[in-house]
Parts: C-alpha cells; sequence; structure tokens
C-alpha cells in the first residue's frame, strides 16, 4: 500500500514538472522567442540548452539572461544579434531566464 502511494506521488509530481516546463515553453512560443531558439539545437541563435551550460552555476545568471532578453544582446554567439523583445515584461523575462537555466 505505502509504494503504491508513494509511486502515485512520484507520478504527480513528474506530471506537475512536466506542465510548467511546457508552460513556460508556450510563454518562449507566446513571446517569439521560439523564432530564432529551439530548445535543443542552434536556429538563428543558440539552442536554450547551449545557453543553459554557458550560463549554468553563474550566481547572477537569471539577472543577465532576464537583461539579455528585454534588452538585446550581440557578439556573445557570433556575429547576428539577438534584438530587445518590448513584449516581454520584467517577470516574464525571468521566467524565461529561469525555464532556460533548468533546461539540461
Amino acid at each position: 500500500m505505502k509504494k503504491t502511494r508513494l509511486l502515485f506521488i512520484i507520478s504527480i509530481a513528474v506530471s506537475l514538472i512536466s506542465q510548467l516546463a511546457l508552460a513556460d515553453q508556450k510563454l518562449a512560443t507566446e513571446k517569439n522567442c521560439m523564432t530564432c531558439h529551439t530548445v535543443e539545437k542552434k536556429l538563428l541563435g543558440p539552442g536554450f540548452k547551449d545557453v543553459s551550460a554557458k550560463y549554468a552555476n553563474q550566481k547572477e545568471a537569471i539577472d543577465k539572461l532576464s537583461n539579455k532578453i528585454l534588452k538585446g544582446s550581440t557578439g556573445v554567439w557570433g556575429t547576428i544579434p539577438m534584438p530587445a523583445n518590448a513584449q516581454v515584461n520584467e517577470a516574464e523575462a525571468r521566467k524565461l531566464a529561469s525555464w532556460i537555466l533548468s533546461l539540461k
């Protein structure tokens, strides 16, 4: 009985985590991030997993990435600049940055 209950709790937790990940990918799609990026590989910009790896273990990674999302960036991943995303507010930028950093 205890094992069944534990498995049930684990399955619910996995389901919730999956839904949160998809919700943030949905936000990335809604805010046009997925026009230039994918999760897995380079498109116009780097894949989000590569971004996550580059900023892993950096103390202020969420701040850095959310700032890049809001204001744009150039020269970090090559010659193609990332434009500022005016349709993203600060809270959404932080949510997107957190999601990107959670990808492994």
